[in-house]
């Protein structure tokens, strides 16, 4: 069994009615030749088999047996890719989204994510903002823009992600906010994270009411405004708080340190060659304004000893993380809250550099005329990443594939595409497989 027919069983398996979904979406086109899902299968497929291009998912579909496989394998036939970004310049930009957020709800439903929920209750959401494209002109109305110091202005396409991330490795999106400025009038400060934010919160409220949340957020977060939403919405948060931040805040932390006491807890083991010491500290009901939250401060001690007959010096590594949280603190939990406030890099590297890296081709410009398309190529991959998340992640597939510890899913993927081309796929063999695999584990 190929990888690719497994991403097919994941899709099959937790969105059986996936191909239904799309064919919900209006179709504004004039006697078309290929179904609407079928053009957005095609695309989400670009992605899925991490091809970073239009014209790479052109080349691929003409090699060997890779288009008929495929009609075998995602039950729908391979049209080209212009024919595909015509209907993505019409369509409405939120249909793909409000799918998105559908696929999230079921993946809640069936308790996908449960065993790695924050005290068995609150589902880990890190946020992030990330640059997609630059231009050195105007690519629409209301682009955010930098001149710089010889006068020269550039254009970047941002956006704001919020994303459940676990210990297991997924990072899937759930709500996306554009970064824009106003498209008409005047306007004092551009549009940037923070504001986003706000759009973003409310976004997350409307559409996940009864979800409990935990938010993950780096040091931009840990101000007055984001402190509000938080306590209006009944969100948690663990926020890294750098030094600078709210120096009011540091000033007090500075003085209790030196007179608060029973606030520590510490761990030492060995972790492969090296042995780690945590060294945990924390400070409770610290106001600021009319918040009340707490702070943790986790040093991590890595040494590695070698025998002295090697003439090897000793080796030591050492870091150093704060984090505040509106989660009191005690020496029970305080490490799991420092863990779990460290999670919020998944979105940055299982999330934003995956999606750059390797083979989705997030930086790439699918389109260089229409933001309508920008953002809907944009949600295609965050459908497929998440479709391949289910996928490889689930414990069978781990095992079955990811026993040589250098595999890696690219070169997994390359052969899932080569056996693609060059095999000829047994329709009732694939539904059979489509079929046999019960409820993914994870």
């Amino acid at each position: 069994m190929t990888f690719i027919v497994q991403t097919a069983i994941a899709l099959k398996k937790h969105f059986p009615d996936f191909q239904e979904m799309l064919s919900s979406f209006p179709d504004y086109r004039k006697d078309p030749d290929y179904k609407i899902e079928e053009l957005l299968m095609a695309v989400i497929a670009m992605f899925l088999f991490k091809r970073s291009s239009r014209n790479g998912m052109d080349n691929l579909s003409r090699k060997g047996r890779f288009s008929s496989n495929y009609r075998k394998v995602f039950g729908c036939r391979l049209p080209d890719m212009d024919t595909c970004d015509k209907l993505l310049r019409q369509l409405p930009a939120d249909c793909l989204e409000r799918l998105k957020q559908e696929m999230v709800r079921v993946l809640v439903r069936r308790k996908v994510f449960d065993k790695f929920r924050f005290e068995g209750l609150y589902h880990s959401i890190a946020i992030d903002g990330t640059g997609l494209h630059s231009y050195d002109y105007e690519p629409y109305p209301g682009c955010p823009k930098q001149t710089s110091k010889n006068g020269k202005t550039s254009y970047t396409v941002y956006v704001l992600e919020a994303k459940i991330v676990c210990a297991n490795g997924f990072s899937i999106s759930i709500a996306t906010e554009w970064i824009r400025n106003p498209e008409q009038g005047t306007y004092d400060k551009q549009d940037c994270e923070l504001k986003a934010f706000v759009r973003l919160a409310q976004k997350i409220k409307k559409l996940y009411p009864r979800m409990p949340i935990l938010l993950l957020a780096d040091g931009l977060y840990p101000n007055n405004t984001v402190f509000d939403i938080c306590r209006n919405y009944g969100y948690h948060f663990i926020f890294t708080f750098k030094e600078g931040n709210l120096k009011s805040v540091w000033e007090e932390v500075n003085f209790l340190w030196r007179v608060t006491k029973d606030n520590t807890a510490s761990w030492h083991f060995k972790k492969g060659n090296w042995w780690e010491t945590h060294n945990y500290r924390f400070i409770n009901n610290i106001q600021y304004r009319k918040h009340i939250f707490h702070l943790i401060e986790s040093t991590i001690t890595r040494n590695r000893h070698v025998p002295k007959k090697d003439n090897i010096p000793h080796l030591a590594e050492k870091e150093r993380f704060v984090h505040i949280t509106n989660i009191i603190l005690n020496r029970d939990n305080c490490k799991d809250i420092s863990l779990r406030g460290r999670l919020r890099w998944a979105i940055e590297n299982e999330g934003f550099n995956a999606q750059k890296n390797e083979g989705y081709g997030l930086s790439h410009k699918f389109s260089r005329v229409s933001p309508v398309a920008t953002c809907n190529y944009y949600q295609c991959l965050q459908l497929a990443h998440m479709i391949n998340q289910l996928a490889y992640l689930a414990k069978h597939v781990k095992e079955a594939f990811f026993k040589n510890e250098k595999e890696t899913m690219i070169s997994l993927g390359e052969f899932g595409l080569a056996t693609m081309m060059t095999m000829k796929f047994g329709k009732t063999k694939i539904l059979s497989l489509l079929t046999s695999i019960g409820y993914l584990k994870y």
